[in-house]
């Protein structure tokens, strides 16, 4: 296993003089000189300790946590993210009129998986402040993954939220104006109220069509996402593509009978078409396969095996705006073995210093072939945007 030479660059967000700065600009400039001190020199003084190369250390079952250590290992792996918790940037940005420990017992986790010595480390600290956090995730019973993620992304933007002070945003009609000048102004009024590292990375925008087959007015609606809950696609025979499943989610449905909406121009309810497309591409594309289902007789898991791509996953079909070419790559999976009645959680992730995927299991860390990444078990898909930069922060270099 090769050697790995550490190095870190603390940044802090310049600002051209004479300029006037914004309430979170503002803040992140008055970081105290001790806090940047004590960064760096954290930043410099752990890697020294490590004996083996960073983001190879397990995460200790704690009690039916798997579900939570195979979600933070695919949190981990994401680059940004681990570098925004390695440099302690989460410090500057802290919403100090709020409880801050889920924000930094992440922290120190992620912090320890790039930084320790052992084998495996303990995330008992962690579970704690999720717990408090979410008290459904309280005692020791089998969660859902995806789920957990949405709790844990929430619970994270809450305490790092730049936008400390939620003016009321007023609502305006919208509806005259075109598609596009629409989608920019809800983005814009989104981001008034939220606004962190976790909006940065995950949030996308996604655009509903309502088309009333009777008049053919068309309505559309903006609407912010963190994450995809796509359907799995069934075939009697033939492989089932990612983009299959891509397909099911953004084909036009038929709204009728007791589903009929009101129609705006019509004023009555009337039998529609409804469709989905993304608007705005997020930096870290979340797609959660919606193996689960709940009945009124049973719950049931499909294992139906998807084939999606490692590299160049091309989504401009589902665009709503025809000059976009967003391109993702693959870097974490948490994969979900078993059934309804019970099951184990794992993660496979590509190491972003190293560029080689690992298998996370709990405890035990081990290489696996990328051949070996595509399964009838993967769960959540996590992709990041092939062209985009790190924008305002530089990487560490591990």
């Amino acid at each position: 296993m090769p050697s790995l030479r550490h190095s870190y660059t603390v940044t802090v967000p310049g600002h051209p003089g004479g300029l006037p700065l914004d309430e979170p600009e503002l803040r992140r400039k008055q970081l105290s000189r001790s806090m940047l001190v004590s960064t760096f020199m954290g930043l410099i003084i752990n890697p020294a300790k490590s004996k083996s190369p960073q983001g190879l250390v397990g995460l200790r079952n704690l009690g039916n946590t798997c579900f939570m250590n195979s979600i933070l290992q695919c949190l981990s792996n994401t680059a940004e993210l681990r570098d925004y918790c390695l440099r302690n940037i989460h410090l500057m940005e802290l919403n100090r009129r709020s409880n801050m420990a889920l924000m930094e017992e992440f922290a120190k986790v992620t912090q320890n998986l790039w930084t320790s010595a052992n084998e495996a480390v303990s995330p008992s600290e962690f579970r704690n402040q999720i717990q408090r956090f979410a008290p459904k995730f309280a005692g020791c019973s089998q969660q859902d993954a995806q789920e957990f993620l949405r709790f844990l992304l929430d619970g994270l933007h809450s305490q790092v939220n730049r936008a400390t002070v939620l003016r009321k945003v007023p609502v305006e009609d919208a509806d005259h104006l075109a598609d596009d000048e629409k989608a920019r102004r809800m983005w814009n009024m989104y981001l008034e109220r939220e606004d962190s590292k976790v909006v940065d990375l995950f949030a996308g925008q996604l655009k509903s069509s309502l088309t009333c087959t009777v008049c053919g007015f068309r309505s559309t609606v903006f609407e912010p996402f963190w994450d995809l809950s796509v359907p799995i696609a069934q075939r009697s025979s033939g492989e089932v593509t990612l983009k299959d499943c891509l397909r099911l989610f953004t084909r036009e449905d038929v709204l009728d009978g007791e589903e009929r909406p009101t129609c705006n121009k019509c004023k009555a309810r009337r039998k529609c078409t409804k469709r989905f497309s993304i608007q705005r591409f997020p930096q870290v594309l979340v797609l959660h396969l919606k193996r689960f289902s709940d009945s009124n007789v049973r719950a049931s898991k499909l294992s139906t095996y998807v084939d999606f791509p490692l590299k160049d996953l091309d989504l401009r079909e589902f665009s709503a705006v025809s000059s976009e070419r967003p391109v993702y790559n693959l870097y974490a999976v948490s994969n979900h073995t078993g059934n309804t009645l019970g099951g184990h959680y794992t993660a496979s992730c590509r190491n972003p210093a190293l560029g080689e995927w690992y298998s996370y299991n709990d405890s035990r860390v081990s290489p696996m072939s990328s051949s070996q990444v595509r399964s009838g078990h993967a769960y959540v898909l996590f992709y990041e945007l092939a062209n985009s930069s790190h924008g305002k922060y530089q990487t560490c270099r591990l």
